[in-house]
């Protein structure tokens, strides 16, 4: 058995969990960590033989993913976190087998089943899934007002503790893969959060560091170049050869630039309250200097 502690985040997820399950047999301890679903979640993972917890969060940080490494027992020290929605290959399996496990964490590509197909081209999530506890964490950021992520720790990666910074993080060639569009309008509503919480934080400057240089340098020009719905596209179709997966990378790469023109539309929405804000403040501090201007102007006159 492979000495990694699967954890599984999971609210209502009969029925994806099966298909997430059956391919994670060969890993020695498997954790669901549910937030008390009312379909069967609980019940399939136990025929699987996870170990299922019951989570309530309580409106603050730690959030859920942190919440799982702070207070669970968990027997490995290197845990692999895996959503419901997606599936661990035979051949990423083989690789995290073989693992010398001497880095402090692995980033893990998924390939995007879209359309009913495996995406062999395009825009691949990549996530540092697979880490040593006791030396990366999930950071606290200034999002607990933007309640469309709610209990989960947003679209950024965890980092490494600061008494661990010099370690190294690598990548795993092998992908699993990643079924996020079963359902195209939850997966719509799913994005509009998403987007909504995404715009605050460029908004704010609240995104922690990309624990890789090269992805933190790539992500900060990004999140300030304009048009970044048409650069989402291109980047998908042309640049990662998307144009080779028919109507589905197509497809795909568009939904990728509709994702960035919600975000674009949200930051707008946060200017243009940011400058009504500032003019009202303006038109406040005006009336207040012109009463105080009359005020002084009646007391010289009164005076004379």
């Amino acid at each position: 058995m492979i000495p990694v502690s699967v954890l599984i985040t999971v609210y209502n997820e009969a029925e994806n969990l099966p298909r997430c399950l059956r391919a994670l047999q060969n890993f020695d301890e498997i954790i669901i960590i549910d937030s008390n679903s009312t379909d069967n979640t609980a019940a399939i993972a136990k025929e699987y033989g996870a170990h299922v917890i019951c989570y309530q969060w309580d409106g603050q940080y730690p959030k859920k993913r942190q919440w799982c490494l702070d207070h669970l027992e968990i027997k490995y020290d290197f845990v692999f976190w895996v959503d419901a929605d997606e599936v661990v290959t035979p051949d990423l399996i083989s690789e995290i087998k073989n693992l010398s496990f001497d880095s402090a964490g692995y980033f893990v590509k998924g390939q995007y089943i879209w359309l009913g197909q495996a995406l062999k081209r395009g825009l691949k999530n990549n996530k540092l899934a697979l880490f040593d506890r006791r030396k990366i964490y999930f950071p606290v950021v200034d999002d607990l007002d933007i309640k469309e992520m709610g209990e989960m720790e947003g679209h950024y990666q965890p980092i490494l503790k600061p008494d661990y910074s010099d370690e190294k993080i690598e990548q795993l060639n092998a992908e699993l893969l990643h079924y996020a569009c079963d359902d195209r309008g939850a997966w719509e509503r799913r994005h509009e959060r998403y987007a909504i919480w995404e715009a605050a934080m460029i908004w704010r400057g609240a995104y922690p560091k990309d624990p890789s240089r090269g992805r933190e340098f790539i992500k900060t020009i990004f999140r300030k170049t304009p048009r970044r719905d048409w650069i989402a596209f291109v980047h998908s179709y042309i640049y990662k050869h998307g144009f080779l997966d028919g109507k589905a990378g197509y497809d795909f790469a568009r939904s990728r630039a509709c994702y960035y023109r919600k975000v674009a539309v949200h930051l707008k929405a946060l200017a243009s309250s940011k400058a009504q804000v500032q003019s009202g403040a303006r038109h406040a501090q005006g009336t207040a200097l012109h009463k105080s201007n009359s005020a002084r102007d009646k007391k010289h006159h009164g005076a004379a």
